[in-house]
């Protein structure tokens, strides 16, 4: 009786011990497969599903624009909103903002430049994902879309650019500028490309016109935006 109770306790402590292992090895599995599944996100966050790049600018939002033909979105400021209409007859200029739009680039950017009765300027900031985004596309430029219709009146869209090493006047993609001079900025034609237009949202625009800059034009205090498809 004694070596059949002895030889119980062998096997309930051999069963414990495979329990306990088979436990363990769960755990180490449930971490396991933990770990692959946030790599997998990280890896997501990194992944691009479309093909731009700096050589193919041209092509990409041609066929982009054809696909997402929307002109009118909306920046939305802690001042209130301001709408702008997008010109069709600037294509690559305004699929381009849409895409940027889409892709929620904007979203962690500022107004970041108050020129007193000239212009507002925005699509730029210090944050990690306005700074990752831009080099994840590699700072890719647009060649101009002048329009002898597409002037810098009161109110005009245009994208900003390097005046710099840039003989041929391409834009930065990333940042644009509103004409908050009622006279317009006109000796700017032709300098700029002007691929849309502020539909709504003056009264806005006059309020951030009133904000305290530095001496580079910067707001004193962040002017974040978020920017969002209309129609």
């Amino acid at each position: 009786m004694k070596i059949f109770l002895n030889t119980c306790l062998v096997i309930l402590f051999c069963a414990f011990l495979s329990c306990k292992g088979e436990n363990s090895s769960t755990e180490n599995n449930k971490e396991n497969t933990l770990d692959k599944t946030k790599n997998k996100l990280e890896k997501k966050v990194e992944k691009r599903w479309d093909s731009l790049n700096e050589s193919n600018v041209e092509a990409f939002f041609t066929e982009y624009g054809k696909k997402n033909k929307e002109t009118k979105v909306i920046i939305k400021t802690k001042f209130g909103n301001i709408k702008l209409l997008l010109y069709n007859d600037v294509p690559v200029h305004r699929a381009n903002f849409i895409f940027l739009t889409k892709i929620k680039y904007f979203n962690t950017t500022e107004i970041y430049r108050v020129a007193k009765n000239f212009v507002i300027q925005g699509g730029n900031s210090d944050e990690t994902y306005t700074l990752k985004q831009r080099r994840l596309y590699g700072n890719y430029r647009i060649k101009p879309e002048f329009k002898k219709n597409r002037k810098h009146k009161y109110g005009a869209l245009a994208a900003a650019r390097d005046w710099e090493e840039n003989p041929e006047k391409e834009s930065n993609p990333f940042e644009f500028y509103m004409v908050h001079n009622r006279n317009g900025a006109h000796h700017l034609n032709g300098e700029h490309t002007v691929f849309g237009e502020v539909i709504a949202g003056f009264d806005t625009m006059d309020k951030i016109s009133k904000v305290k800059v530095g001496v580079d034009e910067w707001p004193l205090e962040d002017i974040r935006i978020t920017v969002e498809i209309l129609e």
